[in-house]
């Protein structure tokens, strides 16, 4: 097994607490309205958000994948961090055991926000992760925002940062090894 750990920033105009809230509080409702094609559900099978709850997505019916499980392990309001892992699910490829995922909201000098997110892939095996293929995976998922005409919430709230921030478990494997959902 091996540990592949990828970085992203992303910046915006909105505060913390308000992206927060609406990426990672809301993130939920707020994504099968936003991308309503890619996913078909969200649900808490054990808990209700907090650290130890267990949360099902299910993908649309044009994906190639149904379902993935999270695990959420940390949900640190105050400071506007989450951590969550992808246990189990096709959309793991029988390539990786789990994908965990860092979000941490920060101020940015403008009073808008930095969202640094750290991902660390534990492959199967000799299975390894490239870095073109995260950045070709992520361009894939962004592909949805394009068509979307934003409604008020969305002209504050960039349709590209949302899809970025919960999108992470099928924009990072290697190309050539992903069936892409979409």
């Amino acid at each position: 097994m091996g540990v592949f750990t990828h970085e992203s920033e992303v910046i915006t105009a909105i505060p913390p607490a308000k992206m927060f809230k609406a990426c990672i509080l809301d993130g939920d409702n707020l994504i099968l309205k936003i991308v309503p094609r890619a996913f078909k559900s969200v649900e808490y099978i054990e808990g209700n958000g907090e650290p130890g709850s267990i949360k099902k997505v299910t993908f649309g019916e044009k994906s190639q994948f149904n379902y993935m499980k999270q695990n959420v392990e940390a949900l640190d309001k105050e400071n506007f961090v989450y951590i969550y892992s992808v246990i189990e699910g096709d959309a793991l490829m029988n390539k990786l055991e789990k994908i965990t995922y860092e979000t941490k909201l920060e101020a940015s000098p403008d009073g808008g926000s930095i969202c640094k997110t750290t991902c660390m892939y534990y492959t199967i095996g000799d299975f390894e992760l490239k870095e073109e293929g995260i950045k070709a995976g992520k361009e894939k998922a962004l592909e949805y925002s394009r068509p979307l005409k934003p409604s008020s919430w969305q002209t504050l709230m960039p349709i590209e940062t949302i899809i970025r921030l919960r999108l992470h478990p099928l924009h990072a494997m290697n190309i050539e090894h992903l069936a892409f959902y979409f």
